[in-house]
């Protein structure tokens, strides 16, 4: 059975059983080519449940906490890590689950097979990427023309008050629009002159 879970069962139906979910019996046989888990599912009674490695397993795994207490309707994930790192042949063990003193056990026949080849991931992931971003059209226009970008935008502002004053003479069509497109031409070209200097 490939998977990264197996379930146990704590006293379901009496006190100090255990029952491998999908097995029969009290042994399953499990293939994995990474860390999986062990999932303790309590039912009518708690009980202390202890879990360990044997065989080729207690090698390349480890458990960090070995003794649980399991109450009713308690769901406890134990990790199981590995550490595969090297293994390019099978590893074959057993994870022991246990609960009574040691009076009731199952077994879990476990296989690690060799994983594929794993990528080392250092710090520098993290770390922004140093390529700096394109910046914006009027930092680039204004880097091309050597103006400061505020310059360029009050000169682009200007010349839009320029283009609405020139329509609006051109829609009334009378000497006092005419008189106030001058006065914003002016006032533009006062505007630029003292920016610029």
């Amino acid at each position: 059975m490939l998977s990264n879970e197996v379930t146990v069962h704590v006293n379901r139906g009496e006190s100090d059983t255990l029952e491998l979910e999908s097995a029969d019996g009290d042994r399953l046989d499990l293939e994995v080519s990474r860390s999986f888990r062990l999932t303790l599912r309590g039912h009518e009674t708690p009980a202390h449940v202890h879990c360990r490695l044997d065989g080729g397993l207690s090698h390349i795994a480890s458990i960090d906490h070995p003794n649980y207490y399991v109450g009713p309707g308690d769901v406890t994930s134990v990790p199981v890590e590995i550490d595969a790192d090297g293994v390019d042949a099978l590893v074959e063990g057993q994870l022991e689950v246990l609960t009574g003193y040691g009076s009731e056990s199952v077994t879990v026949e476990v296989i690690v097979t060799p994983g594929s080849a794993r990528i080392d991931v250092d710090e520098s992931l993290a770390e922004p990427s140093r390529d700096e971003p394109e910046p914006p059209v009027l930092e680039r226009v204004s880097s091309a023309a050597q103006v400061d970008p505020g310059t360029l935008a009050v000169g682009a502002l200007g010349l839009f008050a320029i283009a609405i004053a020139t329509m609006t003479a051109m829609t009334i069509a009378s000497p006092a629009a005419l008189v106030g497109l001058g006065a914003v031409i002016v006032g533009v070209a006062v505007a630029g002159l003292l920016l610029v200097r």
